[in-house]
C-alpha cells in the first residue's frame, strides 16, 4: 500500500461534503475504542433512503430523516475472516445497488521516507523490520468512497492521538481508495451481504 502523506497541509474543499462528514464520523467513533483494533468495513447508505425503506432500523439507530437529507449513514459490516487482510477481502466484495459508498478502517505501521529500500522481501521479515524500526509511526487510516467517484480520508497517528491532530483530505491513501472504488464498480460473482448488519 502506498505510504500516506502525514504532513498537515491546506486541503481543498471535499468533493462530497456528505462523504467527508461520514468518514470523520467513523474516525471519531473508532477512536473512542482506542488502538490495536482489527480492520473494519462500512457500507455508506443514503440516510433519507434508509429512513424511507427501513424505518425500524432507522429508529433503532436514532436517525430522524428529514434533517439528514444529503447525508450518509455508516453501517458496520461483519468482521473479516480470521487471518485475511483487508486488502485481500476487498478484492472479493461487490456491494448491492442500495449502497451508495463504502469506507474502511485499518491500522498500519508507517516508516520514514527511504526506509522502504531497506525492507526485506520476505513478508514476515518485513513486518518484523517495520515493528522494530526506531522511527516507525502507528497510524489509523479511514478511507471512504462513493459510487459517484468521490473519495475522502482521515488519518490519526498514535503518537498524536487527539482530534486536533487528525489529518484529512481527498487522496491521502490512494492504494486503499482504489480498492474501495473497485468494490462499487467491478463485477463480481456474488454481492456482499445486505448492509443492514450493524451500525457505526
Amino acid at each position: 500500500m502506498t505510504t500516506p502523506d502525514l504532513e498537515p497541509q491546506p486541503q481543498p474543499l471535499p468533493e462530497d461534503p456528505a462523504l467527508a462528514a461520514a468518514v470523520l464520523e467513523i474516525e471519531s467513533h473508532v477512536a473512542q475504542a482506542g488502538w490495536d483494533q482489527p480492520a473494519r468495513l462500512y457500507a455508506l447508505v443514503d440516510t433519507a433512503e434508509l429512513v424511507a425503506q427501513e424505518p425500524a432500523l432507522a429508529a433503532a439507530m436514532s436517525i430522524d430523516g428529514p434533517g439528514d437529507d444529503g447525508s450518509f449513514t455508516p453501517i458496520e459490516q461483519d468482521g473479516l475472516p480470521p487471518g485475511q487482510a483487508l486488502e485481500e477481502a476487498l478484492q472479493t466484495i461487490a456491494w448491492p445497488d442500495s449502497v451508495s459508498g463504502c469506507a474502511a478502517v485499518i491500522e498500519r505501521l508507517v516508516l520514514p521516507p527511504g526506509a522502504d529500500d531497506e525492507l526485506p522481501d520476505d513478508p514476515t521479515a518485513a513486518e518484523l523490520f517495520a515493528r522494530e524500526h526506531p522511527d516507525r509511526q502507528e497510524v489509523r487510516m479511514v478511507a471512504g468512497v462513493t459510487r459517484a467517484g468521490a473519495s475522502y480520508c482521515a488519518l490519526r497517528l498514535r503518537a498524536h492521538d487527539d482530534e486536533q491532530s487528525v489529518v484529512d483530505g481527498t487522496e491521502l491513501v490512494p492504494g486503499l481508495l482504489e480498492l474501495l472504488h473497485a468494490t462499487l464498480h467491478d463485477p463480481h460473482d456474488s454481492p456482499h451481504d445486505s448492509p443492514e448488519q450493524g451500525q457505526a
